[in-house]
């Protein structure tokens, strides 16, 4: 089973400061036929105006990714991190029995364009933590980087749930296959560009629900990124 979202069927928050896109329920809004895919709970697509940003605020219980794509993401917690994030860097933040953050655009007179991922733990009540790691183009060009897993490697950041997530660069003939587990989701979201996954067109904002699938298959790509999600069922 495949099935296709199209970009436009996501939910939208217009803040003035904020532009958000929502690909599962969140906030203020709620469609209970999409309120995750496995353990992916949160995909938001947001954009920030310079100087402006999340204040502090708190979270517990899950693991939390920012893939910033344009800009400069500037990110404060109650752990004593004070960090810039910009493009090419994976952001793993652990909530765990709790943690106080908060997100600004730093970028003087540019707009931050970054994804908000939350990803359910397997494990709860754990000491909070953070990871950051950049991911050179190199890694990703024509091919499935993994820059999130259970186990850390030299471009990812460990989550402590069962679940993996790539980024991939596809252009031209480059193309890229996943084996897949039919007991498992995968969740492909496409960030820019246009892709075929497993010979379904994509555009820009549109993502794959796979469900019982053996292989996924990235191809016909024209100035691609996406995101790719392993998942517990």
């Amino acid at each position: 089973m495949l099935n296709i979202r199209k970009s436009a069927d996501r939910g939208y928050a217009d803040h003035g400061w904020l532009k958000s896109f929502h690909s599962f329920s969140f906030a203020n809004y709620f469609d209970p036929a999409h309120m995750g895919w496995g353990n992916l709970r949160v995909i938001n697509e947001d954009r920030i105006a310079p100087g402006m940003g999340f204040g502090t605020h708190g979270h517990r219980d899950m693991e939390i990714i920012s893939y910033v794509l344009s800009g400069n993401l500037a990110h404060q917690d109650s752990m004593g991190n004070v960090k810039g994030i910009p493009p090419g860097d994976v952001q793993r933040m652990s909530a765990g029995s709790g943690v106080r953050h908060s997100e600004f655009n730093h970028a003087k007179g540019e707009q931050t364009h970054f994804l908000q991922i939350w990803i359910e733990p397997n494990v709860t009540g754990i000491d909070p933590g953070y990871e950051q790691k950049t991911v050179p183009e190199t890694a990703k060009r024509g091919q499935l980087a993994l820059v999130a897993a259970p186990e850390a490697g030299e471009h990812t950041v460990k989550i402590h749930a069962d679940a993996r997530m790539y980024a991939g660069l596809f252009n031209g003939a480059e193309a890229a296959q996943l084996a897949l587990d039919v007991a498992r989701k995968a969740y492909v979201f496409l960030i820019r560009g246009t892709l075929q996954v497993n010979g379904q067109a994509l555009q820009a904002g549109d993502a794959a629900m796979l469900q019982g699938e053996s292989s996924l298959a990235l191809d016909a790509g024209q100035d691609a990124e996406v995101l790719v999600f392993d998942l517990a069922a």
